[in-house]
């Protein structure tokens, strides 16, 4: 898995979730998410799906395969969701003018 150890820490930690909180919500010990983020173990699929839904990503992006982040927007009308994609769109124009 590429990068696994890292993009697992850095979700982790920008949710604001210590080692602690993130093997609870998983039914692990902390030493085994210090492990997953050490690379020295490997999750089983099923908690590679925990922790996709836990951070709302895909399992690729977990793994490396995709770069892209996604956003769940389930239970959100469509007027929300098309206020999000014209944030988003905002925010990648002013990014790209250097602004």
């Amino acid at each position: 898995m590429v990068n696994f150890g890292e993009k697992l820490r850095e979700l982790r930690t920008s949710f604001g979730m210590t080692q602690a909180e993130l093997a609870s919500r998983l039914r692990v010990t902390k030493s085994v998410v210090s492990y997953y983020e050490l690379h020295e173990r490997t999750p089983s699929p099923d908690v590679l799906i925990k922790l996709a839904d836990i951070f709302h990503v895909s399992t690729d992006y977990l793994l490396g395969i995709e770069q892209r982040k996604m956003i769940d927007v389930s239970g959100l009308s469509e007027a929300d969701i098309k206020l999000i994609l014209m944030t988003v769109e905002s925010l990648r124009e002013k990014n790209s003018s250097g602004t």
